[in-house]
């Protein structure tokens, strides 16, 4: 067999190496979700560090003012457990449902997705870590209304330790409104007054005691998120708790929170592809 110099060739043949089509790329490991999450909420806190002392100071100063007020026609009873309640809830749902609006709202508009599109980070992970992220701010500001709340109207500090599911249960629902309000938001402007709305509504719902509400309004407080996370930490204020009652209040926050999540991904997908 004689060995050919490729340049003695006629024009228009090619060698075998030549004429093999060309192999795809190796493409790297998927991104797992967990590991991808962890990086997302890592960066979103030191990012959001700089903010947290005004952040925690007004929302913790919003709520116990409210409490303050509130004190002058609200003397004890279900009425105090409601506005106790109402106010710890109510840091969260400053934080996560009107705060992260805005973020994914500015996000959107300024093309922040476009960075976030192009890392190989499902889209999960970026939800669920600037919720985490937002919703870790509100813990200090949390606890220092419910126990501020209780001194002021003297109702017991032994259950407190339900704050610890309180807050991530109503955090990641509340988060999952917020995120998904300011992803599906046409303008940044409209993000915002949306979150404000819905901040809003948790001041006026779930502050104030249901007893004083029309029926229409106690059935648009039932559709909030943040309502089963007030029930179920203002249910532990009484000398006997029904428990049974306050784990049912947590899985319902917990399944919308899921829920609220889900719909808050698919935004995301939605926003990014445009």
């Amino acid at each position: 067999m004689s060995v050919v110099p490729a340049g003695a060739l006629p024009a228009g043949v090619l060698t075998a190496e030549e004429a093999a089509p060309p192999r795809p790329a190796a493409l790297g490991p998927r991104a797992r979700l967990w590991p991808s999450l962890a990086a997302v909420y890592r960066a979103q806190l030191s990012r959001a560090r700089v903010a947290r002392i005004p952040l925690l100071f007004v929302a913790t100063f919003q709520s116990v003012g409210i409490m303050i007020l509130m004190r002058g026609v609200v003397d004890g009873g279900g009425e105090a457990r409601a506005v106790v309640a109402g106010s710890s809830v109510l840091v969260v749902a400053f934080v996560a449902l009107n705060l992260l609006a805005q973020y994914f709202g500015q996000l959107r508009a300024s093309g922040g997705l476009d960075h976030y599109a192009t890392l190989p980070v499902p889209p999960a992970a970026v939800v669920l870590g600037a919720a985490g992220a937002y919703a870790s701010f509100t813990v200090p500001g949390t606890v220092v209304t419910a126990v501020f709340g209780c001194a002021l109207f003297g109702l017991p500090l032994a259950h407190l330790w339900v704050l610890a599911a309180v807050i991530p249960l109503a955090g990641a629902a509340l988060a999952g409104l917020g995120a998904a309000l300011g992803l599906l938001a046409p303008r940044p402007e409209l993000a915002t007054l949306l979150g404000q709305l819905g901040m809003s509504a948790a001041l006026l719902l779930g502050v104030l005691p249901p007893e004083r509400m029309p029926e229409a309004v106690r059935l648009a407080r039932d559709l909030l998120p943040s309502t089963y996370g007030v029930e179920a930490f203002a249910r532990t204020f009484a000398p006997h708790p029904d428990w049974a009652h306050v784990l049912g209040d947590l899985a319902v926050c917990g399944v919308v929170g899921v829920i609220s999540l889900a719909v808050a991904t698919w935004a995301y997908r939605r926003a990014a592809v445009r």
